[in-house]
């Protein structure tokens, strides 16, 4: 049985600060209001490292976009603005991927974007992006801390989860943080 909504089982939040892109995942997995995971890594690394990509939804259909996703990037030669734009038209229009559950935070240092099923490919104002049940707590406390304190990208997007999940039911304290430099972008 598949969950009503699997995007609400996790917090993804990124961080663009003066030459560094931080991005962080929790660790919880849950199905319905069962926890059946504490580390999973949602959040990883792709071509060649280069690209930073953090993943909310049911565990199968993040793969299968990741999948996607480091295809669109090889194709573009790292181009991440490129291949983010191919992929969401892709995602948006295949009758097999659009049924895919699930939403994308993709950085390569420079650019930030959130990428959904329904063809939208957003670059934040801010440079803050969260997903997933958690993502409005730890937007809020990320903005807040971007604001307010000198803290870095990486600082951030740790206190950011860390107060996400004191507040969500659905993120946890297992963390898996990421950064880039920027300027550091294939394309």
């Amino acid at each position: 049985m598949r969950p009503q909504n699997p995007i609400k089982a996790t917090t993804i939040v990124a961080v663009k600060r003066e030459a560094e892109v931080a991005l962080a995942g929790d660790g919880q997995v849950t199905m319905g209001d069962t926890v059946l995971k504490h580390g999973a890594r949602k959040v990883r690394r792709l071509y060649q490292g280069r690209v930073l990509a953090g993943f909310a939804g049911s565990v199968g259909d993040a793969q299968s976009l990741a999948d996607k996703f480091e295809s669109k990037l090889e194709s573009s030669a790292g181009n991440l603005t490129r291949a983010a734009i191919e992929f969401a038209k892709e995602w948006r229009t295949d009758r097999i991927l659009r049924r895919l559950e699930a939403m994308m935070i993709v950085s390569d240092g420079d650019k930030l974007f959130i990428l959904s099923g329904d063809g939208n490919v957003v670059e934040p104002d801010d440079g803050v992006a969260a997903i997933g049940s958690g993502g409005p707590y730890a937007a809020a406390a990320a903005r807040a801390l971007l604001r307010y304190t000198q803290l870095g990208a990486r600082e951030i997007v740790e206190a950011a989860m860390r107060i996400a999940s004191e507040i969500c039911v659905y993120t946890n304290d297992h963390f898996t943080i990421e950064t880039l430099p920027a300027n550091r972008s294939a394309g």
